[in-house]
């Protein structure tokens, strides 16, 4: 990472300088606000660490509960969320504390004793290397408390505002502040007390029950399968033999998916407890957990478990439900006026919790949703930035419905009821890539161009998220992933694949420099604001095709050397080539005549063009921002 830009830094550089709010940030939620966001949980703490970056704007958090979430019902972090928290700067942290999933067991009944289960298959949780970043199970309060860290020590310094639950908004046509909210204290000397505050744009991120959802009008359209699970976290005797591996299990009484927990001990069951009669009317979640624990028994026989403690447990139905949006124009209104509450994560997307997905997706909702109310709120970007939300983030909603509809299912089915007797191992190798967080794509928008140039970066889809490779770094020959480097700063990545031209012909990539740096219809010149570093909004990369010790630094463009700070230090640290072992250009289909890669703060690829397309580039970015 870098610092000293300002000067000699001798604490932790990950806490960065304090500035606007974050110079005198009040107890006390003020009147007005530019955001409030309602809920602390993974949608809405990962928006609060985004927002947190930026200190020119007022963002708050508003939570019911009187301090931080101790327990969570989330555990599975997919790699994506994983690629995400790089982003954050917290990976290598949290993936040192977490237990680490390398591999699934399979458990069905044994064929010469079926009331007996016995292990028919071990499967590798990434067989194709679809990541470099594990699949990692960790309490939902442990990523929590990492954003939160995150949040408090950016420059608006940020913490949520605890004992705060929403009761209702209305949206205004006029004004800085449409949006009031009334919120109600739950906890100290003044609990129950109301309190009306106003903001630009407020996003609820409040739970599978959310009143901000109600609030706006968005329906929540889906169904319950009427079949019910009994889930419990804990610490416990057996003699079954993959106690710390995930396992599925099927039996004759029923299934189990088993997932061990961090710290080498726990670990959580998902008990099957069966078929619920549509006049059951939710007494099912009355189930107790002796009878949770009877079944777990009965279902990995011959093995038993001897329970000698309970972290957490419930009982749940299996619901599949979406919102018809996710924001509150509504949808016969689209596009006719511009949105001011939004919400994310559970409050307009639920479904099971055996494919892991709750938390991830949630978070990406807020990391999707974040960058876009930066640029709006500083005046960057028109308005209409923010309609992308709901266009964008509903379809993958429904996406990830109808994949937990058909998992779930074959989840609870009996061995004799699927197709074949390897049908669940084999569902789950084929479809890895969706849980694992990567098969979202973004379809052609103002912020993701057509692919019309994509054979010149094959593997960078457009609107798939940015996949890391191994290059060199050229300034002091570190390798490093070149992903890796993509912070949460809000910033827009265009990396510059250099194109190799013959000796005595001009380099492609020297006249794009020379536009970057001094066309006015750069983007860089023309959206970055005035007096502003010329890299705070824009982080230019550029890649060069040969061996990093065939590059002389000295010749590379003024464009690739940004400078920082008061003293207009020079970052040579932009400047990449192949190294010893990895040739990005063959790893990721990249053409040898160059390409221009363009990536959005949420690490998704917006556009592809070629070297030369100046005129292309200036284009795509004009729409985006209004300077």
């Amino acid at each position: 990472m870098q610092f000293h830009h300002h000067g000699y830094v001798s604490g932790d550089p990950r806490v960065l300088p304090a500035s606007g709010i974050g110079l005198d940030r009040p107890a006390d939620l003020p009147d007005t606000m530019d955001i409030l966001i309602v809920g602390a949980g993974p949608a809405g703490m990962i928006t609060a660490a985004q927002l947190a970056q930026f200190g020119d704007i007022s963002t708050f958090l508003v939570e019911r509960r009187d301090g931080r979430l101790v327990i969570g019902q989330a555990d599975g972090i997919q790699a994506r969320s994983v690629e995400t928290f790089q982003a954050f700067g917290f990976a290598d942290r949290i993936t040192s504390e977490a237990y680490r999933i390398t591999e699934m067991c399979f458990w069905k009944p044994d064929p010469e004793n079926p009331h007996h289960i016995i292990r028919t298959a071990r499967t590798p949780d990434d067989e194709h290397g679809i990541s470099e970043f594990p699949h990692l199970i960790v309490n939902q309060a442990r990523v929590l408390d990492y954003y939160a860290e995150y949040a408090a020590n950016g420059p608006a310094r940020l913490t949520p505002n605890w004992g705060w639950e929403f009761k209702e908004l209305t949206v205004e046509s006029e004004g800085d502040y449409p949006v009031a909210v009334t919120l109600v204290k739950t906890a100290g000397d003044d609990a129950g007390t109301e309190r009306v505050v106003r903001a630009k744009y407020v996003l609820g991120a409040d739970g599978a029950r959310s009143k901000v959802r109600d609030s706006i009008g968005a329906q929540h359209v889906g169904s319950v399968s009427y079949h019910a699970w009994g889930v419990m976290d804990v610490l416990a005797v057996t003699d079954f033999p993959d106690i710390r591996i995930k396992c599925a299990i099927q039996s004759k009484a029923g299934s189990i998916l088993h997932i061990p927990r961090e710290g080498g001990h726990l670990f959580r069951m998902y008990v099957d407890l069966g078929e619920v009669s549509e006049n059951d009317n939710h007494q099912v979640r009355q189930t107790p957990l002796e009878t949770i624990i009877a079944k777990a028994n009965e279902i990995i026989s011959p093995y038993s478990l001897d329970v000698k403690d309970v972290a957490w447990w419930s009982v749940y139905e299996v619901g599949h439900r979406v919102t018809d949006r996710f924001d509150d124009v509504p949808v016969e209104q689209a596009g006719q006026r511009m949105p001011h509450v939004f919400i994310a994560g559970d409050a307009c997307h639920t479904h099971s919790a055996k494919a892991g997905q709750g938390m991830n997706v949630s978070m990406q909702d807020g990391f999707n949703l974040a960058w876009k109310i930066r640029q709006v709120v500083q005046g960057l970007s028109p308005a209409s930035l923010l309609s992308t939300y709901t266009a964008e983030r509903q379809e993958i909603a429904q996406n990830l419905i109808d994949f937990d509809r058909e998992w779930s299912s074959m989840m609870a089915a009996k061995p004799e009821e699927l197709e074949s007797p390897s049908a669940l191992e084999e569902y789950y190798v084929r479809t890895a890539e969706f849980p694992a967080g990567f098969m979202t794509q973004y379809k052609p928008s103002m912020i993701i161009g057509e692919a019309t140039h994509q054979d010149l970066a094959g593997g960078f889809p457009i609107g798939k998220r940015f996949k890391s490779f191994g290059v060199a770094r050229v300034s002091d020959s570190n390798p490093v992933h070149l992903g890796h480097l993509h912070r949460a700063d809000g910033r827009w990545r265009i990396y510059v694949f250099a194109d190799s031209p013959a000796a005595g012909e001009a380099s492609k990539v020297e006249t794009l420099a020379d536009f970057l740096a001094s066309d006015p219809a750069s983007p860089v010149l023309a959206h970055t604001p005035e007096g502003a570093d010329r890299n705070s909004l824009f982080d230019v990369k550029v890649i060069y095709q040969q061996h990093y010790t065939d590059v002389d630094i000295t010749k590379v463009p003024k464009a690739f050397k940004a400078t920082h700070g008061p003293f207009d230090l020079i970052d040579q640290d932009q400047i990449f080539a192949t190294n010893d072992d990895d040739d990005i250009f063959a790893g990721r289909d990249i053409s040898r005549d160059g390409a221009i890669v363009i990536v959005r703060p949420d690490q998704y690829v917006a556009h592809v063009l070629p070297v030369d397309a100046t005129e292309g580039l200036a284009e795509f970015f004009r729409p985006i921002f209004t300077v």
